[in-house]
């Protein structure tokens, strides 16, 4: 069994483990597992943060009611007004101070409702928030489980699949073989092709003259493109 005929049956083999990495990565058991750990990673920072947007802007209000009402008390300085007005006194001045006051007042009544409703928006989220976060505690201990048992359900078979590998790998020359694990850490699959024509079969970019004469010597090459493993078609 020549090179090419090894790496092609550690290929084959190498597939069936690809194919039980992939169905566990697309697995429902893990999308759930990794949906509720996300989540939950980020629950505590974001219910912090909503906590302290509400007693911030509490805060704020808290210091507008005070604001209201100091301002609201220098209305009692204008009581008279009328009086005055009866009396002939030129009061144009006041009455300009008395609206200026009203709609500072007015002003900030509704800028007091809009953070009152800014607060109270804060806290449903707030409390919608550690609702679902209760609800993902339960989803990340039910997946957690679910997912553990897949795992182990196919641990067995990838550790035949590993064994059948290794043994495999003993035929194959050490350069060979560590050039195919490279690639197939980088999620290269196939990572062994055949060149027809001059071009590699995968991707169709054409060989140099290099790689086609060493191909026709029976050596292996690597595409320029694609960069995977080729032998002779």
């Amino acid at each position: 069994m020549t090179q090419v005929d090894k790496l092609l049956k550690y290929q084959e083999t190498d597939e069936k483990l690809l194919k039980l990495e992939r169905d566990l990565g697309n697995s429902e058991e893990r999308k759930n597992f990794v949906q509720a750990k996300s989540f939950l990673t980020k629950a505590p920072e974001k219910l912090d943060a909503l906590n302290a947007k509400a007693i911030e802007l509490t805060a704020i209000v808290t210091e507008l009611n005070k604001k209201y009402e100091e301002i609201a008390e220098t209305l009692s300085d204008f009581d008279h007004l009328d009086e005055m007005v009866d009396g002939g006194a030129d009061v144009s001045f006041y009455k300009k101070n008395v609206t200026q006051i009203t709609e500072r007042l007015k002003a900030i009544k509704s800028e007091v409702a809009a953070l009152t409703k800014s607060i109270k928006d804060a806290d449903e989220e707030y409390q919608q928030m550690k609702k679902k976060t209760i609800d993902m505690q339960k989803q990340y201990t039910d997946s957690s489980e679910a997912y553990k048992k897949l795992k182990e359900g196919m641990q067995s078979e990838a550790l035949a699949v590993k064994k059948e590998l290794d043994a495999l790998a003993k035929g194959i020359e050490p350069e060979v073989m560590k050039k195919y694990e490279i690639k197939r850490s980088e999620r290269i699959f196939p990572i062994l092709c055949a060149e027809t024509g001059g071009r590699c079969s995968k991707c169709g970019s054409e060989l140099s003259l290099a790689g086609k004469e060493s191909i026709s010597s029976g050596k292996v090459v690597e595409c320029d493109n694609c960069h995977r493993i080729l032998y002779k078609g």
